[in-house]
């Protein structure tokens, strides 16, 4: 992905997931046609930021075009080309993964239509196809979780790493922000990495055969996501090992469900990665459409927490 021109970190992840920005009035947007193009509903994050997106659209009034392309490029390249032909304003993209966008966002340039990023960047020969990226620091994330592990167990781990989807951005640099820290020590060693496509079921899946390999030698599990790391849960308890005790759970997105399993002693610790990016996207798409210069990317500050100070009321204030 091409070096951003100006980067601008708001602390849209913190507070128990607040909102990542203040909305506008609604009736400043009330002629806008926008489309979005969304990966699919492979976890309860990606749900979580299909919701805040829809729910700003309609505070707004934007006249919201919405593709979920079920986790397939293919479809999500048909959509931006039916974009074009509806004649939306701007594009809200969150990109199913990081080539091969050029030809159909040089469709999108050349019918005049601005392009958001959301969650996840690109890489392309050109930056001026899309007009700002909106996401956290990935790597940052993967650090911050093999820091944590590093931290709690000394330096001496043996860890099976559940990797999100092969070529997405969140996949590529969450695995080399943690495997960074875990070069750091001797101690620590990934015995096994294979990826479960941030889904539930493909990481118990996968966890469930990688123990039948590992069982006896895994003290710690890293998860891309919080749903790969429930799913890892389920597959260490039916191995007869207790998660969170005997092996040590670590994930990233801090879903309800992950501040749940960590009530239960069962999930050690989750990075936020905050889903709420409707105000944020459609913020920059009014700045956009006013002619106004607008940052090449915002990136959103993220926070671990850690189960011990999980209390009843961090959980019933989580947004999503």
């Amino acid at each position: 992905m091409m070096t951003a021109a100006g980067l601008l970190v708001l602390s849209g992840c913190g507070g128990g997931g607040d909102d990542a920005s203040s909305s506008r009035p609604a009736e400043s947007a009330s002629k806008i046609k926008v489309g979005f193009s969304q990966i699919g509903a492979e976890s309860d994050w990606r749900v979580a930021e299909t919701a805040s997106i829809k729910a700003e659209a309609s505070s707004r009034g934007v006249d919201l075009r919405f593709s979920d392309a079920q986790g397939k490029k293919e479809n999500q390249i048909r959509a931006l080309r039916n974009f074009i032909t509806q004649g939306v304003d701007a594009v809200i993209l969150a990109p199913v993964d990081s080539t091969g966008w050029d030809p159909v966002l040089e469709e999108v340039k050349d019918a005049g239509i601005p392009v958001i990023l959301v969650d996840r960047g690109i890489e392309t020969t050109d930056d001026s196809l899309y007009n700002t990226l909106i996401a956290s620091d990935f790597t940052e994330e993967g650090r911050m979780a093999g820091r944590w592990l590093a931290e709690k167990t000394g330096g001496d781990a043996k860890i099976i790493q559940l990797e999100g989807s092969p070529g997405a951005d969140p996949a590529i640099e969450r695995k080399n922000g943690f495997e960074e820290v875990v070069d750091q020590h001797d101690g620590m060693q990934i015995i096994a990495s294979q990826t479960g496509d941030f889904n539930q079921e493909k990481g118990q899946e996968v966890m469930e055969a990688l123990m039948q390999q590992y069982g006896d030698q895994v003290t710690a599990v890293y998860a891309h996501n919080d749903n790969m790391a429930l799913g890892a849960i389920q597959a260490i308890k039916d191995a007869g090992r207790k998660p969170g005790e005997e092996i040590l759970v670590i994930s990233i997105d801090a879903v309800r469900s992950a501040f749940e399993a960590m009530q239960a002693g069962e999930l050690n610790c989750t990075v936020e990665c905050n889903p709420l990016l409707g105000p944020m996207a459609f913020d920059a798409v009014e700045r956009i459409l006013a002619g106004e210069e607008i940052e090449k990317q915002t990136v959103v500050q993220d926070q671990l927490f850690d189960r011990e100070g999980i209390t009843e009321e961090i959980v019933a204030s989580r947004q999503y």
